[in-house]
């Protein structure tokens, strides 16, 4: 039997993914989690055999949680399951441990196979993602958001949603001086001065939405 522990904010969605994957009959729900630290918390304490996760959780969001559960277990098969498909975002995933993408706009079996490929030691990307998302990207800009640590880019997410420095510290459990520390190293890296220009780059590279601005 898989032993699955299932990361998602939204109560109604963990329930439709808890019942897709227990009907599988090789595959079990021994945990759900709402946020990062729970998620994080119950990986700990479970050791399931796959983690499947969403990005945009509260408590600094999934690569929050791939980062801390990696921290802890190096081999951990990590699926991350977003309603975003944006390469930037997918590339981030992958380069910060993740051994699967899937997005929720795929077929509900898709989830069941990715859970087992995942489990067999395989990887698993999503057939409706497009191929080479590992490749370096040749445009500068985007180079330049590669280069940008996992910290880092969890804090330019959230500055670019309109969050203030401040919540920035209280969402990631960070020290305000840390999280201003960090908005001058992303300005840095990213060649940006203003506010507006870091949202427009997060805009034109899909880390955030125009509905979210």
């Amino acid at each position: 039997m898989i032993r699955v522990l299932l990361a998602d904010d939204h109560p109604v969605v963990r329930s439709g993914y808890l019942r897709l994957l227990d009907q599988a009959g090789d595959i079990r729900v021994v945990a759900e989690a709402g946020d990062a630290d729970e998620a994080c918390a119950a990986f700990i304490a479970l050791q399931p055999d796959v983690l499947v996760t969403d990005l945009a959780m509260p408590g600094g969001g999934g690569l929050e949680v791939l980062r801390r559960v990696l921290l802890r277990d190096a081999q951990a098969r990590l699926l991350v399951f977003s309603m975003h498909d944006a390469p930037v975002l997918v590339r981030r995933a992958l380069q910060a441990g993740a051994r699967g993408f899937l997005t929720k706009a795929s077929a509900p079996e898709c989830l069941v196979d990715a859970v087992r490929e995942l489990h067999a030691g395989r990887r698993y990307l999503g057939r409706e993602l497009p191929p080479g998302l590992l490749e370096r990207d040749p445009h500068d800009e985007a180079g330049r958001l590669a280069e940008l640590s996992a910290r880092e880019f969890e804090v330019f997410r959230l500055l670019a949603q309109g969050h203030s420095a401040g919540e920035c510290a209280e969402v990631l459990k960070l020290s305000p001086k840390t999280v201003a520390n960090l908005q001058t190293a992303i300005k840095d890296k990213l060649g940006v001065t203003t506010s507006a220009a870091l949202v427009h780059l997060a805009i034109r590279h899909q880390v955030i939405s125009t509905a979210g601005v």
